[in-house]
């Protein structure tokens, strides 16, 4: 397997195959560090059983405060072929777990789309992503995935350049938000509280970044009607080996900014989930050992 990808909005026309090409510093076939039950998403897609997450490794951004990053910079995991990601998926729900959750996939979304038009899962299909994700790509999905779950980091291109180098992040993720939007509708829950489809936006706190959380809530007030989609405001956020060059990524968010974006986001009527400082230890970090393959 072999092709020229343009798959995500850098359009860096790699050639992925057998090494590791483009951006993502990826190949062709996915590359997966783990699958195995986690609980640590909102109480609707976690559950009491956990979401049947499948972590692949890779991405096209490289935030650098990334929690994830022994995977997201690439190399580890284990390459599969859309046959074996297939059969994982099925062993995966045969454990009891809620969903089937695709942690970071965009870069392997062709395998991926193969993969799940394979197989009948009778569970939702989670599509956890960073938002940074080109509408042609995610048409690919499309009667595919029941529930989006894309971050939306940034809606000012400053920090977006500065912390991930993607200073058109802001309008990529808003048309592809509203892209998952359009496929999938307003979202519904079943009556144990799990969802079943629609979208769940993400967004973590960045420290000295409370103007842009607050126009991150304003998007999604503005651009979906009320009661739509969920919201997930994460106070979370942790500092990691390799930010010491960004001084202000050395501090956790304090208990008053959160407070403060939390009444913003009661404000706007936003419908969701809130975190505690607390959060803020990296306890929701899974080991990245191969678990599940």
């Amino acid at each position: 397997m072999k092709f020229t990808c343009s798959d995500c909005p850098r359009h860096c026309a790699a050639e992925r195959g057998e090494k590791p090409a483009g951006f993502c510093r990826s190949g062709a076939l996915p590359r997966v560090a783990r699958a195995a039950a986690h609980y640590g998403e909102e109480p609707c897609i976690s559950g009491t059983r956990g979401a049947g997450t499948i972590f692949f490794t890779g991405c096209n951004l490289h935030c650098v405060f990334c929690q994830n990053r022994e995977i997201s910079r690439g190399g580890a995991g284990q390459e599969l072929t859309v046959e074996a990601l297939a059969d994982t998926m099925l062993r995966l729900r045969d454990t009891g777990v809620h969903n089937i959750e695709l942690v970071t996939g965009s870069h392997f979304v062709r395998p991926i789309a193969e993969a799940l038009s394979r197989v009948s899962l009778g569970v939702p299909v989670v599509w956890n992503s960073s938002g940074y994700e080109s509408v042609e790509t995610l048409r690919l999905l499309d009667g595919l995935i029941d529930v989006y779950l894309p971050d939306m980091k940034y809606e000012k291109s400053e920090p977006a350049r500065r912390y991930s180098g993607a200073a058109d992040y802001p309008a990529v993720a808003e048309r592809a938000i509203e892209e998952m939007f359009r496929q999938v509708g307003p979202y519904v829950l079943d009556g144990e509280g799990l969802m079943k489809r629609g979208v769940l936006i993400r967004h973590l706190i960045l420290p000295g970044q409370e103007l842009n959380a607050m126009d991150v809530m304003d998007f999604v007030a503005e651009h979906f009607p009320a009661g739509s989609v969920l919201f997930s405001l994460m106070s979370q956020y942790t500092p990691m080996p390799g930010t010491e060059r960004w001084s202000e990524l050395q501090q956790t968010i304090d208990a008053e900014t959160n407070e403060n974006l939390i009444c913003y986001m009661k404000k706007l009527g936003l419908e969701g989930y809130s975190q505690d400082v607390a959060a803020a230890t990296g306890a929701m970090i899974p080991d990245f050992d191969g678990t599940g393959l």
